[in-house]
């Protein structure tokens, strides 16, 4: 088994960084291609500058769709060369700032990075939490036409 290529899915959270490590170190060990990638999920704002609830104005945002856009671009691009400076050490590393649905972001840019195996946190969700709001890591792994590698960040 020879893996030249590694995706390692990315957030601004400590189980993603958890994961990062994993992933890098794999890589250094490989000499591997390293594809960073982390997912924009589109962010709802209100239509309507009143309360559904009760009815009452509410006073607008100081932003607009555009603004968030630049501002959760600004935030990913942190991210990644947050990550870069940290674990690459000399590695090549190719980054993907996608927008959409996580699993779907990073499913589809591990096909056009030809990815040999995959690494992602999991957030351990489980029960209400999981039902509500899916698991990132199961779909990738269903998915996946390639190994997944899905770190647990084991508090204590």
């Amino acid at each position: 088994m020879k893996i030249s290529k590694i995706l390692i899915g990315i957030d601004d959270s400590k189980f993603a960084e958890y994961a990062a490590s994993y992933g890098f170190d794999i890589a250094h060990t490989f000499n591997a291609h390293v594809g960073l990638v982390h997912i924009v999920e589109p962010a709802i704002t209100p239509e309507t500058s009143s309360d559904s609830i009760l009815g009452m104005p509410m006073g607008s945002p100081d932003f607009n769709e555009m603004n968030l856009l630049d501002i959760q671009k600004e935030n990913a691009e942190n991210i990644i060369d947050r990550t870069v400076k940290k674990y690459a050490n000399g590695l090549q590393v190719t980054h993907f700032n996608e927008y959409g649905a996580t699993a779907d972001g990073i499913l589809n840019c591990c096909k056009e990075f030809k990815a040999d195996l995959i690494v992602i946190g999991t957030h351990s969700r489980s029960g209400i939490d999981r039902l509500l709001m899916g698991s990132v890591a199961e779909t990738v792994v269903r998915n996946s036409h390639v190994p997944v590698l899905v770190v647990p960040l084991v508090e204590e």
